[in-house]
């Protein structure tokens, strides 16, 4: 086990196997479309179009990964989870990676993507792994830098995880958000660069104050689309009166969720997925706490070539002091 997580940490492809129910395993494969031959690949999309053929009936999703296109397939992310004993795949979450620039910065949005449960297997608590456990090894490769996700749905169920589990997230109806302009120019670049990923046609409308994508389901997504009552609620009552009064569902209306993955959210995780009382929550909770107060600004401070918010490489220090020191030799020389 700890093999498998050291590996996912370090390597530069992720191909990971991980047994995390006890009749299950769950596949993390990372850019797909860039590491796996023909037939792997093909074999991959085909259990993705079989768990969608068990759920969707009577419809086909055309968009994204579901394509086969290996462009595609190479800035996605899919999480597989299949049974240990016959190998049948009974549900996935597929992340795409999306560019955008903020501030003069690039930026790699993660956007959470569709997620699909086998019905004969959703009482399994399966949502863990197929929501988080990915987003949250991939924080952990990227130096526990936090970075941005997108999610796009019209379920109060999911609507509601991403604002509890994620940080800044807009639009929700908790009492601390509110939209800033990073979210809105993020969203912008989303809607005109990257509607293909979660299979939204061009006709569709974006409603900049509320983030709502309306007529959303005519660009490969179609058969996602649900009535209010058909959509899965959350149990805080607040989300699904949200999306009552937010969304028109006969007209098939989406929100657009920005937030962030970063030390909050993944401590929230750990200690909301995992049993309050255990072990492994508690040291997972102390350990993320630990590395954000003590380590972490170290060792990033010992990367030399990246930037952790305000703090600045060593390297962008020496350069600094060598630059203050010149300065200072001028001025006692009395040249301006």
């Amino acid at each position: 086990m700890f093999k498998s997580w050291w590996r996912a940490l370090i390597s530069p492809e992720l191909d990971l196997r991980l047994s995390t129910h006890r009749h299950y395993e769950t596949r993390i494969v990372a850019h797909p479309g860039n590491v796996l031959d023909d037939p792997s690949l093909e074999e991959l999309v085909g259990m993705l179009r079989l768990v969608a053929s068990r759920t969707l009936k009577g419809g086909e999703l055309t968009y994204g990964i579901f394509s086969g296109d290996r462009e595609r397939l190479s800035r996605s992310v899919v999480t597989l989870i299949t049974e240990k004993a016959t190998g049948k795949p009974v549900a996935f979450n597929t992340l795409a990676v999306m560019d955008a620039t903020f501030a003069g910065e690039k930026h790699q949005i993660l956007h959470l993507g569709l997620v699909i449960v086998d019905p004969d297997s959703r009482e399994t608590g399966l949502s863990s792994a197929l929501y988080g456990l990915t987003v949250l090894i991939l924080f952990l490769r990227g130096g526990l830098r936090s970075r941005w996700i997108s999610n796009v749905t019209q379920v109060p169920a999911i609507i509601g995880m991403v604002s509890e589990t994620f940080s800044d997230v807009f639009p929700s109806p908790r009492n601390d958000t509110r939209q800033h302009f990073v979210h809105l120019s993020l969203a912008r670049q989303i809607m005109r660069l990257h509607r293909h990923v979660f299979g939204v046609g061009d006709d569709a409308g974006f409603d900049e104050a509320r983030f709502v994508i309306t007529n959303a389901y005519t660009g490969g997504s179609d058969d996602l689309k649900k009535t209010f009552e058909n959509a899965p609620k959350h149990r805080d009552e607040r989300y699904n009166t949200f999306c009552r009064e937010m969304l028109d569902y006969a007209r098939g209306d989406d929100v657009l969720q920005l937030g962030q993955i970063d030390m909050a959210a993944a401590r929230r995780y750990l200690l909301r997925e995992m049993p309050k009382g255990s072990l492994p929550a508690i040291a997972g909770a102390a350990f993320f706490l630990l590395l954000q107060s003590m380590i972490l600004p170290v060792l990033h401070w010992l990367d030399t070539s990246r930037p952790y918010g305000l703090l600045l490489p060593r390297r962008h220090q020496k350069q600094s002091k060598q630059k203050r020191r010149e300065l200072t030799s001028l001025k006692q020389k009395g040249r301006p």
